[in-house]
């Protein structure tokens, strides 16, 4: 008999979880920062920023610099964003075998639900070979009433595989996405790789909401196949 799964679905983030972008998009975002007159440091800059809707943080933004950015300075930001994805992005180590797997072990009931917008997940699946496990499935939070750590994006995911949040799995690498998952009711890993300053802490995502923390891609598989489904 086939094995019976704790959960219905796995709903995967993008960035810091299935490609190594965070360092990348930080950084570009950082140096245009500085342009503005924000001497933010490498570590403010991913702790403020990393895992929202940089959309969202406009306000942030002028407090810091006096400068009101807009659509224009947002569009910029983006056309440099890609430009340094597309000359250096990796996948995440082991992220592409561990979702085949757990996309041929929950027949085909998985989902990348992301903060950011399409154009960037689609174009960083591509790049990583992942694109087809998610076509029609992929989510942006650019995309809903209110984008991470509010729900919407994950809610939006578990119905489009017809899935119960309550009995989805998700996998997260920040304090802002664990929290969209905990508020979506769904059971939430945190995936923080050793010594990694692109990722949030253990200690801060299990504050967070997130009820395991996993270190290595290649682990993830059987965590998921053993572990009791069901909101923290």
């Amino acid at each position: 008999m086939p094995q019976k799964l704790p959960f219905q679905a796995v709903l995967f983030d993008c960035d810091g979880v299935l490609v190594d972008s965070e360092q990348i998009t930080s950084g570009v975002l950082r140096e245009m920062l500085h342009e503005l007159g924000w001497q933010i440091s490498a570590a403010e800059c991913f702790t403020r920023f990393v895992g929202r809707s940089l959309k969202d943080e406009f306000g942030v933004i002028e407090q810091y610099t006096g400068v009101r950015v807009g659509p224009a300075w947002l569009a910029g930001f983006r056309r440099r964003r890609d430009l340094a994805l597309a000359a250096r992005l990796e996948e995440i180590p082991g992220a592409g075998a561990a979702v085949r797997r757990l996309t041929a072990s929950f027949a085909g009931n998985v989902a990348c639900a992301s903060g950011a917008d399409r154009a960037k997940v689609e174009m960083q699946l591509a790049r990583v070979g992942l694109l087809d496990v998610f076509a029609g499935k992929i989510y942006s939070g650019e995309e809903m009433p209110r984008s991470k750590p509010a729900p919407d994006v994950y809610l939006a995911a578990a119905a489009g595989l017809g899935a119960d949040p309550a009995r989805c799995a998700v996998i997260e690498d920040t304090v802002s996405g664990t929290r969209a998952g905990v508020a979506a009711g769904a059971t939430v890993f945190g995936y923080c790789p050793p010594d990694s300053p692109a990722h949030s802490s253990p200690e801060r995502l299990v504050e967070a909401g997130a009820a395991s923390i996993f270190t290595s891609m290649s682990d993830l598989p059987a965590l998921l196949s053993s572990v009791p489904s069901g909101p923290r």
